[in-house]
């Protein structure tokens, strides 16, 4: 299944030259005016955003791009009957997550009586396992729009978004947030870390005593997650104490996209990506350099705060990231920019040598790949001329 198709009309970029002629444009670029709206590029660094826990709950929602997803237009493949299988599972799902609300307590009692497995109101959970490309998030986020609950009562994020939630609500008020609601569906599960496993773990024990019913994606089945990273017998505790929460649905096929790690296009010259900074309407312009700095001082709970109002993103000086920490709060900006579907217009070096080789071997390697993928994308659409 690919991602819903989606117009980009926001920038027109049609009249920067392609980096192969990035010497013609040299001399045009000290000549900088605004566009016909007005607007001069605002700067990411300059921004410091404060966001109210209860609008960090309300944005836990599926990303723009799925906003039209639903069970009726994910077509399965007929040579894979799993495909198929898990609508029909997923579907079975979102219908018992509205039989017991009338009865107040009724759902504690159930949880209380049978953990993890079929029970008569339906499993605790659903695990949607497979690899990329089958369409996994897209039968997620049918299942929170089918699910007959009302909005705010429902939730959708990846594990790295429902980590940072946590880390900027606190662990109680995490769980005094999310408690109330009847669904939350966790994209792109990824235990890299002991610490987050132990968490994530505590947090989703909590949410289902309370009553909440959980489905995830992962490209592992849940008794294996973590297997070959850490051996740690606190570890693989947790591990099987969270996947005894969940129906293991798989779903199997090729990956529709048939893409490995895809190649970035060839980069702009500085002069190109400010020029066309400052004839684009609600872009926002920044060196690399403080804006990775900037990035370490804002809580990643609050990067998609940090993109609000913002049509396409100019960078300058891309260069090699050297740490872990700094690497992965990217990680988190490249997933905000493709969620809003931000294109990005860059110099410097092509985002697919962003990462070092290391990296890109090590325990993170799939948040990693997913980074590239994705910046080379939003790299791309920048890059295509577009009605504005």
């Amino acid at each position: 299944m690919a991602d819903s198709a989606v117009t980009r009309g926001r920038i027109r970029l049609g009249a920067v030259s392609s980096p192969a002629s990035a010497a013609d444009s040299r001399h045009s670029a000290p000549h900088l005016i605004a566009d016909a709206s007005g607007d001069v590029p605002a700067s990411l660094c300059e921004r410091e955003p404060h966001v109210p826990a209860d609008r960090l709950v309300a944005e836990m929602v599926p990303p723009p791009r799925f906003d039209a997803v639903r069970f009726e237009n994910y077509l399965p493949d007929p040579n894979q009957p799993s495909q198929a299988q898990a609508v029909t599972v997923l579907r079975g799902f979102a219908g018992t997550l509205g039989a017991d609300a009338a009865v107040p307590g009724a759902r504690k009692r159930w949880f209380r009586r049978e953990r993890g497995a079929a029970a008569a109101g339906g499993p605790s959970g659903v695990y949607l396992d497979g690899g990329y490309g089958v369409g996994k998030t897209h039968l997620l986020a049918s299942l929170w729009h089918a699910a007959p609950a009302p909005r705010e009562r429902k939730a959708f994020g990846t594990f790295v978004e429902l980590t940072n939630l946590v880390g900027a609500l606190g662990f109680q008020q995490a769980v005094a947030a999310l408690s109330g609601h009847r669904l939350l569906c966790i994209d792109e599960f990824e235990l890299d870390d002991p610490g987050d496993t132990v968490l994530v773990s505590t947090l989703l024990g909590k949410l289902a005593d309370a009553g909440v019913k959980l489905a995830a994606t992962s490209n592992t089945l849940p008794g294996k997650l973590g297997e070959g990273r850490f051996a740690a017998s606190d570890f693989m505790r947790e591990i099987q104490g969270l996947s005894a929460r969940f129906q293991a649905q798989r779903i199997d096929g090729e990956d529709y996209r048939h893409r490995g790690l895809p190649q970035a296009p060839a980069p702009y010259s500085d002069e190109q990506v400010t020029e066309a900074a400052y004839t684009t309407a609600h872009a926002s312009l920044d060196d690399f350099g403080p804006l990775v700095e900037h990035l370490s001082r804002v809580h990643p709970s609050r990067y998609g705060a940090l993109c609000d109002g913002v049509g396409a993103v100019f960078l300058r000086g891309v260069a090699p990231v050297t740490d872990q920490a700094t690497a992965l709060r990217l990680v988190v900006l490249a997933d905000r920019l493709y969620d809003r579907e931000v294109p990005v217009m860059a110099s410097g070096v092509p985002f697919d040598r962003i990462f070092s080789e290391e990296m890109l071997a090590g325990g993170y390697r799939k948040k990693y790949f997913r980074a590239i993928s994705r910046l080379t994308a939003l790299a791309r659409d920048a890059g295509r001329p577009t009605s504005g």
